[in-house]
């Protein structure tokens, strides 16, 4: 019992002060006042052990979440670090991309080139023979047969400008293709960039194999005006899709008879608000169980070695970035049309 009540007790007892009944009545509360008291130390004890306890469990609920979030940081560094390196691989595949497309191109470049350089040194040759004449023409006093040769001088040396022009062109559409996009916006002559890479995309192939051909069919709409767009990119999408028919086609030839005749027809049409580019061909087709991974990075259905499966991912990519639209429409051995829309709205 607590002392003080113990006292209390004592004195009840002991005194004369009190009937029995009043005795024994504080001492009944004497006594519950006791038990209470014993009830309010367990609970006061109790609470203290529970106090301690949680400190000693927050304590360590705190250890333990210092450590899951060091453990999460060092996670997140990690998932930092790999997503870096993954960012960087995929920029040198989709720059391998390029330079592996801009290979194909090279044989096609060079056939390109030698025609105006054949232009050039032949109005060259001719020019020079004219001079000649035209020396001759001035000693003998001819004017008359001066200023006519001149004029033909004129012209050739017009021509040689316009083929060397065209050379100079080629090789900066090269370069440029080869070069990380600049992202900027140009008017463009879509029937022209189209035309171009048809030429060669298949002059590349038929360089690198002697045996391949096809017919090409161009159905170009002049109605269409030059539009703004990124023409580097939009040129690796049409390369991409060309190549890909080229590569069907020949496919096909190997399997069939003579009587298979590869095809790539390529056109282009004026929308309303849109112009459309088409690639088709009369290949094999693109089989119904992989249609809805063809877009998809990495995949791809060329022998491995034979293609990194980014050309479409790529061309899917450059068209959405301009607000345009890329579809297939395909059936299983007749063939398969690309049919990109851009649209024309906002282009200056």
């Amino acid at each position: 019992m607590n002392q003080h009540l113990k006292h209390i007790l004592d004195f009840i007892e002991s005194s004369n002060h009190f009937s029995e009944d009043d005795k024994a009545a504080l001492l009944k509360s004497v006594k519950s006042a006791d038990k209470d008291l014993l009830i309010s130390d367990f609970k006061l004890e109790r609470t203290e052990k529970v106090k301690r306890t949680t400190a000693i469990l927050l304590e360590e609920t705190i250890e333990e979440l210092e450590h899951k979030r060091k453990a999460i940081e060092d996670t997140n560094n990690a998932l930092q670090k790999s997503l870096d390196e993954l960012k960087a691989t995929q920029t040198q595949l989709i720059q391998s991309e390029k330079m592996a497309s801009l290979g194909e191109l090279t044989a096609g470049i060079a056939h390109e080139i030698q025609n105006p350089l054949n232009f050039v040194n032949n109005f060259s040759e001719v020019s020079k023979e004219l001079l000649e004449e035209m020396l001759e023409e001035i000693e003998n006093g001819d004017m008359e047969e001066v200023n006519a040769i001149a004029q033909d001088v004129i012209q050739n040396l017009e021509k040689i400008n316009h083929h060397g022009k065209r050379a100079d062109g080629i090789v900066k559409g090269m370069l440029q293709h080869s070069r990380s996009s600049s992202g900027v916006k140009e008017l463009t002559d879509v029937n022209v960039l189209v035309d171009e890479y048809l030429r060669l995309a298949y002059h590349g192939l038929r360089a690198k194999d002697k045996s391949f051909n096809a017919a090409l069919e161009t159905h170009l709409d002049d109605n269409i005006k030059r539009i703004s767009i990124v023409s580097q990119d939009i040129g690796r999408v049409v390369l991409n899709l060309i190549t890909n028919a080229f590569y069907a086609v020949n496919e096909k030839k190997k399997k069939q008879t003579d009587a298979y005749e590869p095809k790539v027809t390529v056109e282009t049409k004026k929308l309303k608000d849109a112009i459309e580019i088409s690639v088709k061909d009369n290949g094999n087709g693109i089989p119904k169980k992989v249609l809805d991974k063809i877009f998809q990075p990495f995949f791809t259905t060329k022998p491995t070695g034979q293609g990194t499966g980014l050309g479409l991912s790529l061309s899917y990519d450059i068209i959405k970035a301009h607000g345009g639209d890329i579809k297939v429409n395909t059936k299983e051995n007749e063939g398969t049309a690309f049919i990109i829309t851009l649209p024309t709205t906002n282009n200056a």
